[in-house]
């Protein structure tokens, strides 16, 4: 074979590749988009009508679980379009159809309307919450969230604790006597009071510690633990915190009917409140009180009542166990964000409440937990209620501990 026929076999071959090529770059910039035309959607599967009434509306799905309505006003060619055009024109844009979603443009799910009232709707219809930027609901919610309530919440409780700390280093606790002291013991709590104040407790913890994980944990835990453990974590406290939403709501009945009577205002609470328990006093026995002083009243009133009706409401809401309300997307999102700062004011009250019933003031952790005060730590935090019992003003329904009378008067307790 001559080098002149090699050459030519060559060149044919070549000749050959480059016509391939240019006829490759050719379909494709046939099919390619010019400036200026209107981009057209082009979906992977043909529209599949969506069951209803007198016909419903055909539109594009990728599974065969959703469909939507096309908008002529997104896209003018788009229903003069065929899916064979679309697919050969786009393929694999569905830029019109997501447009339409992202609207708010309701479609056909499989899921039923009673259980899932949106399950047609991918993405929230436009809603303005206070502080958000954005109308888009989901995504205001999603800002408020991140940008408002966990911020300042977080800040809110930490100057709380920053402040009970400096009292405590600045005054140390408050009173003289323990809740021994004295020549004689009174009852101050009885054992079902006993039972149902650490029952409201023990689940008031599990609540707070619970939701602060889930609020908190994401900026605080999630670098140090990893993403599977706080995954988990998270999982389990927000099943627990969802289990225990209820009992705290029967435990808050509880506590609220056993200790309302004591709780009604009464002489000396608002000389109190005026001296904010006795921080702008020299002396913390010129501050007499009742059985509760006007600031455990505050916390009552405020805490367990008004703020506990609200907490424990807009958490039946996002648990979906109050009936005759509509659970759409809006409906949670408002739940939340009232659940989210009606907490944060219920923990900041409440650390006060346990700051004093522990460390702040000297014997309240053992009254509460023996249920015992002697007389002399009696008269010097709760003087009228000493004197009621002196007095006999206050029914002996009880006896103290090993029959031992109560001195200055029959054997009697509070």
């Amino acid at each position: 074979m001559s080098r002149s026929t090699d050459s030519s076999r060559w060149l044919a071959a070549v000749t050959l590749a480059l016509a391939c090529c240019t006829g490759a770059f050719a379909q494709d910039k046939a099919a390619a988009p010019q400036p200026g035309a209107p981009v057209t959607n082009a979906p992977t599967a043909a529209p599949t009508p969506a069951p209803g009434a007198g016909g419903a509306p055909q539109g594009i799905q990728g599974q065969n679980i959703f469909t939507v309505k096309p908008d002529a006003d997104a896209d003018p060619n788009y229903l003069k379009q065929n899916n064979g055009e679309r697919n050969r024109v786009q393929p694999g844009n569905n830029a019109p159809m997501w447009r339409q979603v992202s609207s708010g443009t309701q479609g056909y799910t499989s899921l039923p309307k009673s259980e899932a009232p949106e399950a047609g709707v991918l993405v929230q219809r436009f809603v303005t919450y206070p502080g958000s930027q954005h109308t888009n609901a989901g995504e205001a919610w999603r800002q408020v969230r991140n940008q408002w309530l966990i911020p300042y919440g977080g800040a809110l409780l930490l100057i709380v604790l920053g402040a009970l700390a400096i009292f405590y280093f600045a005054k140390g606790p408050i009173g003289e006597h323990e809740a021994g002291d004295g020549g004689r013991r009174i009852e101050r709590f009885t054992p079902f009071e006993r039972s149902a104040h650490w029952a409201n407790a023990i689940a008031f913890c599990t609540l707070a510690i619970s939701g602060m994980v889930m609020a908190f944990g994401r900026a605080l835990l999630l670098p140090v633990i990893g993403g599977t453990l706080f995954g988990w974590l998270t999982y389990g406290l927000k099943t627990l915190h969802n289990f225990v939403g209820p009992l705290f709501l029967v435990s808050l009945v509880i506590v609220f009917v056993t200790f309302l009577r004591d709780n009604f205002p009464q002489k000396g609470d608002l000389r109190w409140l005026l001296t904010l328990g006795g921080m702008l006093s020299k002396d913390h026995r010129e501050l007499p009180s009742h059985r509760f002083n006007a600031g455990e009243k505050v916390v009552f009133w405020g805490g367990v009542f008004l703020l506990g009706i609200v907490v424990t409401a807009s958490g039946l809401v996002m648990d979906k166990l109050l009936p005759g309300i509509d659970y759409v997307r809006q409906t949670m999102q408002v739940a939340h964000m009232v659940h989210n700062v009606a907490t944060v004011l219920m923990i900041a009250m409440f650390l006060g409440h346990i700051y004093i019933g522990t460390i702040g003031m000297r014997g309240a952790y053992s009254a509460m937990r023996e249920g015992w005060v002697g007389d002399a730590w009696a008269r010097e935090h709760h003087a009228y209620w000493y004197d009621e019992i002196a007095a006999g003003r206050i029914p002996a329904e009880r006896s103290t501990p090993a029959g031992r009378p109560v001195h200055g008067g029959p054997a009697r307790t509070a």
